[in-house]
């Protein structure tokens, strides 16, 4: 298939305005659903009839659910009841999986655990015992003798970095091509519910096991989840809680518990948090291991939501799950993930009832949810704007992609919109809904196909194989000849890149920083393993083919029904018949050399409309 640069617009500022009306309107009125629901469907939990069962519903339901289909896995689903697609969904360890594991480039070794917080704290280490992170300080009078420490710290966070990017893409891939789309997209919740980032943690180890945590808990039930990532090393070393001790407890871990992971803001009191952090007092944990010090806990007597004992952290998680509005707040945000912002107050109590009377298992809250009325009416139908994973899985989904396209790179597209896989930024994850449109991303959202359907494989730099400016000036005077001394000087060309902390550290000669950070960098490339790089393998030609689109017009209803969730405007759809039309000069699609680039063109089109950020 043609992979050329055509030369075509980037989306105007103007597309920018259109998009944002969009994104506050949401459901305008030239957008109807082409079946669309009974307005009185709106907060009724009671289950959708067979008879109501239809095409538009079943696609509507693999998006919310999963990450979209193509129409042959869409008309699976339709083909059933809305009981058995929903159990299909569901009930997935019935499914047989077989992905792949992570492969692992094995950039560990055992002088990193533990991983040092900062360089400072790496070198004071080396300076008391003479080694550090494995590495051995130089002999007495050696110049630079602390440089194979720095030079490791470097490596390691720049090896991490890499190897989570490869995790990231991993993941993504899975999404992709999964036989079991919502045990992904449940893990994709719990990671942004139970928000945990690489920039702090930095061991892609832990959140590697933190994802296969959350992966296997996915539809269990709230108490396995709960004390899962409150035994998880990544959501420990993420939270401070190793220093959370008897003698100066540490709130963090209870505020969060209290009021992101459970129960919500104004349900309790800033001494529950207090007692909370109490009865977590010597939970740690010994690099991948969770681990107990009977030591640092404090085993006296805690009174917490009106409960007196001598809690332990399990205790207080099963006084939380008492409370009615844990089950409330937890099925009102899965509620909102999965179906749209406002939760009525009739819906969040019966949804809330439901899962506090189920043990607070989660799968009966899904088919309550995928099941009834309300998750297909016209206030959940096509209103929800897609998270950014959600916008590039799903898309990569309907073109029937078998493989996460590496050029352009996954992680900085969907970074570049605000959602990076292991980077939420910070414990409350990512707020969503609207908060996915803002000035900065709406162009960036318009545009971001432009590089899947028009690859630029020649100009494209692979970023888990590019220093920053200041390491790429290093190593280039290295290479003129010059000493370390002088390579590492600021340059009058770069004025102001490095920061006070490093131009003093020059002053240091036990070690020189910036020469770490490029020998670090180096040194992470070769033990990494390199992330193949290729465009996706798209053939519109093909696929218009086997949808027996053979006109202008039935080519532009196959893209608008496959990748659209809302109807065109019937003059946005006369405007797109009119363009490929121009560009093939003629209404009846004729094999040859321009029709590839004029469906991708049309495609891009299409996938730059507002409508198109709506699932």
């Amino acid at each position: 298939m043609p992979t050329t640069r055509l030369r075509r617009p980037i989306l105007s500022r103007s597309w920018c305005m259109v998009l944002a009306a969009a994104a506050l309107t949401i459901a305008a009125a030239t957008r109807t659903v082409s079946s669309e629901a009974p307005a009185e469907w709106a907060s009724d939990l009671s289950p959708i009839a067979a008879a109501d069962w239809n095409y538009d519903r079943a696609a509507h339901l693999l998006e919310r659910a999963g990450f979209g289909g193509t129409p042959e896995e869409i008309g699976r689903l339709a083909a059933m009841t809305p009981r058995q697609a929903v159990d299909a969904l569901v009930d997935f360890e019935s499914i047989k999986s077989d992905l792949k594991p992570f492969d692992e480039s094995g950039i560990w070794d055992p002088g990193m655990d533990p991983f040092p917080p900062s360089r400072a704290e790496a070198v004071r280490v080396a300076r008391e015992r003479g080694e550090g992170l494995g590495e051995k300080v130089r002999p007495e009078g050696s110049q630079r003798r602390l440089q194979p420490v720095v030079d490791k710290f470097f490596y390691s966070l720049t090896a991490n970095a890499i190897e989570t990017q490869r995790l990231g893409l991993w993941w993504a891939n899975r999404m992709l091509t999964t036989s079991r789309p919502l045990e992904e997209k449940l893990t994709l919740f719990w990671h942004g519910h139970f928000a945990t980032g690489e920039n702090k943690v930095r061991d892609y180890r832990m959140m590697l096991r933190q994802n296969e945590m959350f992966r296997a808990q996915a539809a269990g039930n709230l108490r396995g989840l709960l004390v899962g990532i409150l035994r998880d090393p990544g959501m420990l070393v993420y939270l401070d809680n190793g220093e959370n001790i008897k003698k100066h407890p540490n709130e963090n871990f209870g505020r969060e518990l209290l009021e992101l992971f459970s129960m919500g803001v104004g349900n309790y009191t800033e001494r529950d948090v207090r007692e909370a952090a109490r009865a977590f007092t010597g939970w740690t944990n010994n690099v991948l291991d969770f681990k107990f010090d009977a030591a640092q806990h404090d085993a006296d007597e805690k009174t917490f939501l009106g409960r007196t004992g001598p809690f332990n952290g399990e205790d207080i998680i099963d006084i939380i799950l008492k409370q009615p509005v844990t089950a409330e707040f937890v099925s009102g945000k899965l509620y909102r993930y999965f179906v749209r912002e406002d939760v009525p107050t009739s819906v969040r109590a019966s949804l809330g009832r439901t899962f506090r009377e189920s043990g607070y298992q989660i799968k009966p809250l899904l088919k309550q949810i995928f099941l009834s009325r309300d998750f297909y009416s016209p206030p959940a139908h096509a209103t929800q704007i897609k998270s950014p994973v959600q916008l590039v899985v799903s898309t990569y989904k309907k073109l029937g992609l078998r493989e996460v396209p590496t050029i352009p790179d996954f992680g900085r597209t969907t970074g570049g919109l605000g959602q990076s896989l292991f980077d939420p930024p910070n414990v409350a994850g990512w707020a969503g809904g609207r908060t996915w449109i803002t000035p900065s991303t709406l162009l960036q959202r318009g545009n971001v196909f432009r590089e899947v359907l028009f690859p630029n494989v020649k100009g494209f730099r692979p970023p888990d194989r590019s220093m920053s400016r200041t390491d790429q000036g290093v190593g280039e005077r290295l290479a003129r000849g010059m000493d370390i001394t002088e390579a590492t000087k600021e340059s009058d060309a770069a004025p102001n890149m490095m920061a006070e902390s490093n131009m003093m550290v020059d002053r240091d000669e036990d070690y020189n920083t910036r020469y770490g950070g490029y020998k670090g960098n180096l040194i992470a490339f070769e033990r990494t393993k390199t992330i193949p790089r290729h465009p996706a393998a798209i053939d519109l030609t093909a696929m218009t083919r086997a949808a027996g689109a053979d006109t202008v017009d039935k080519v532009v209803d196959h893209f608008v029904h496959r990748f659209l969730s809302v109807a065109l405007a019937d003059k946005d759809r006369a405007a797109l018949v009119s363009f490929l039309r121009g560009k093939l000069g003629t209404t009846a699609i004729q094999p040859g050399e321009k029709l590839e680039e004029s469906l991708r063109e049309l495609l891009y089109l299409v996938l730059s409309t507002p409508e198109y950020q709506l699932g």
